[in-house]
């Protein structure tokens, strides 16, 4: 039975392969020819996005040594 960390690490993989697949579709659309800007845009935004929700599974998985 998979545990609630084992989930958030599946989670976590998942978003850190996407984060990198859109820098890669990112640097391709950069790289040739004319930029959609709405497009490059969004990719962006989605991009962002990801990175808050990396960041914020990181800080579930990372205990608080303060406490």
């Amino acid at each position: 039975m998979l545990t609630d960390k084992d989930n958030l690490l599946r989670r976590l993989h998942a978003l850190r392969s996407e984060h990198r697949d859109l820098d890669t579709v990112i640097a391709r659309l950069t790289e040739f020819g004319p930029i959609d800007h709405l497009q490059m845009q969004r990719l962006k935004k989605r991009k962002l996005g990801l990175k808050d929700e990396i960041a914020w599974l990181e800080s579930r998985l990372i205990p608080d040594r303060t406490a």
